[in-house]
């Protein structure tokens, strides 16, 4: 029997085809988890999947689009078809949508931006909550930002979507906290070195900035210690 701390344990990461998603995949299935890869690009996915393998740990892809609400009761169908239960969500998949004043978003890409933001983890948590249910211990992790609780110009859009979505994850595990072995925590990554903090800084040098790697390994120290429910931590480094 394998001595990991994960193993045996199922665990789903939206946005894992690269940044934060990925090396949280990756350090999940290194600590013994059978992981569950979704994004929206096909290819992208099966890197990260074969270095999983590679590193000796398991994965399976499941590429979609989350803004499609029909993909996801359709995967949960598919993962509850082979497995019982979930143990771990990870909602990091998320939008930047453009940096404006707020008089001046895109009402089509702001409509986008929550989509994909806010109602794709609530439809995901929707879908697999008889699946966290059925753990002996679930947890839900979703990724934020500091804009979510301080208001910085010209972020009101995805701001708005983060304090949403720490609201909406927050609300979830006080509804199941005494009825379900389901804990929810919100993780802020802090500045690291992603696509998504390129374009929001490109003036900025990305080698002062942290790996994903080190958010990846704080979420998993995270979800393999025996932290309460609606526990935030912010990632230094």
């Amino acid at each position: 029997m394998s001595n990991l701390p994960l193993s045996g344990k199922l665990a789903l990461v939206t946005g894992a085809s690269r940044g934060i998603g990925a090396a949280t995949a990756q350090a999940l299935a290194k600590a013994g988890a059978h992981v569950i890869l979704t994004a929206r690009t096909p290819g992208a996915l099966e890197e990260v999947e074969e270095r999983i393998h590679a590193a000796g740990g398991s994965a399976t892809i499941a590429p979609l689009d989350l803004i499609d609400g029909d993909s996801i009761g359709r995967l949960a169908q598919a993962i509850g078809g082979r497995w019982s239960a979930l143990d771990i969500l990870v909602l990091n998949a998320a939008t930047l949508g453009s940096l404006a004043a707020v008089q001046a978003i895109d009402a089509k890409e702001f409509a986008r931006l929550l989509t994909l933001n806010i109602a794709a983890p609530q439809a995901m948590i929707a879908a697999f909550d008889t699946m966290l249910r059925a753990s002996g211990d679930a947890r839900v992790i979703a990724l934020t930002s500091s804009v979510g609780s301080a208001p910085r110009a010209y972020w009101g859009a995805y701001g708005a979507s983060k304090a949403a979505l720490e609201t909406l994850i927050g609300a979830y595990g006080e509804e199941v906290r005494n009825i379900s072995a389901i804990r929810t925590h919100i993780v802020d990554p802090g500045a690291t070195r992603t696509a998504m903090r390129a374009r929001a800084f490109p003036g900025e040098d990305p080698a002062t900035l942290k790996a994903p790697d080190v958010v990846a390994d704080a979420i998993v120290n995270l979800v393999t210690s025996d932290t309460p429910t609606g526990h935030k931590m912010r990632v230094e480094g």
